[in-house]
């Protein structure tokens, strides 16, 4: 089996050539087996490339960007689907190949496993629920537990807003009693108690 990595030997675009050259770099690194094949140069290989990478892959404009891998017939992904690969340390499931002797077997927690497969399992945890039912069961208790923390909230908000006036007002009659008064102020009544 061969490893098809599409690549534009002429590109333009920094970042394409970085992504290109991180490819390649770490293929290289794991030793597999590939042969790059240049769009710029080769009709027939872009051609090819376009032809054979899946309608849903490809972006909004229609035409896939290099690097694109391949292994024989079978599209593998792009540089983004690429790099996933790479940090799960997943990359030789991601280009459909077997690992090398003696290396360690990547473990999948249940979370991240896709489809039916673990779907007993999944039931015997649960109780003999199905997957989805056991998470909409999940997300019917969470949304009941917002709804009652939104409730205990609303009835001690008015409390709350209660208590704050009641200390606003009181602060205010303190600050009343509590103010300095000039003597010219403490005059003035008695002045207008002798004027009377």
């Amino acid at each position: 089996m061969v490893i098809k990595v599409f690549l534009a030997s002429s590109s333009g675009s920094t970042a394409i050539k970085k992504k290109q050259q991180d490819v390649l770099g770490f293929l290289e690194a794991l030793k597999v087996d590939y042969a790059p094949l240049d769009i710029a140069c080769n009709e027939d290989n872009r051609m090819w490339m376009r032809e054979n990478v899946p309608v849903e892959k490809k972006p909004t404009n229609g035409i896939p960007l290099p690097p694109q891998i391949f292994n024989e017939e079978s599209y593998c992904g792009d540089y983004e689907t690429f790099f996933d690969a790479k940090e799960d340390n997943a990359v030789y499931a991601f280009l459909g190949l077997p690992p090398p002797p003696g290396s360690k077997k990547r473990e999948v927690p249940m979370e991240e496993c896709n489809g039916d497969e673990h779907t007993e399992e999944v039931e015997a945890e649960v109780g003999g629920e199905t997957g989805e039912e056991a998470a909409e069961e999940k997300v019917a208790e969470e949304k009941e537990a917002v709804e009652d923390t939104e409730e205990s909230l609303e009835d001690t908000a008015p409390v709350k807003e209660e208590e704050a006036q009641e200390e606003v007002e009181d602060e205010e009659a303190k600050g009343e009693d509590d103010q300095p008064v000039s003597e010219e102020e403490e005059e003035a009544p008695e002045q207008e108690e002798e004027d009377e």
